[in-house]
């Protein structure tokens, strides 16, 4: 895991580009989704919780907490997901934290299981195939490596590589 202050960001991100929030996860980097509420709500969670907020919102780049650099802001400027992690990464100069250490769906961190635990809340042929599972301690949800996260790794590779 990187000790590296710049990779260690917090990451708030607007609904209106949500598709991030699974990306930087996938990362391992502590990310909230934002779905509800007003801009300035996020922009007071983000500052109470210490988050760089990602966006397309071009209102939000305007506000004083902003422009005098109390609150880290990146305007993303595509609409394709792939681009908007390209230009994320390349701004903030990211590095992969702790890969698939974080629930891609609720951002808690995950937690090892060994294959007793998880025997009944897999798939047999998962169960007969893998060894090392992980559960996310809030929605359950069992992660283990096999071909999906073989091409989620490349994907993140490829995205890193530029």
């Amino acid at each position: 895991m990187s000790k590296d202050p710049v990779n260690n960001l917090r990451f708030m991100v607007d609904s209106n580009v949500g598709k991030l929030a699974r990306w930087l996860r996938m990362m391992g980097y502590d990310t909230r989704f934002f779905n509800g509420g007003n801009d300035a709500q996020m922009v007071r969670e983000a500052l109470d919780e210490d988050r760089v907020i990602l966006t397309r919102d071009t209102q939000i780049v305007k506000r004083r907490v902003v422009t005098t650099g109390q609150l880290k802001v990146v305007l993303v400027s595509s609409d394709d997901p792939r681009q908007q992690m390209r230009q994320v990464i390349a701004s903030l100069k990211l590095g992969l934290m702790d890969p698939f250490s974080v629930c891609l769906e609720c951002n808690r961190p995950l937690e090892e299981r060994s294959p007793s635990q998880v025997k009944d809340l897999v798939p047999p042929y998962v169960f007969q195939t893998q060894r090392e599972y992980m559960e996310c301690p809030a929605c359950h949800r069992i992660y283990w490596r096999g071909t999906h996260w073989q091409a989620m790794t490349r994907q993140l590779r490829e995205l890193l590589e530029g």
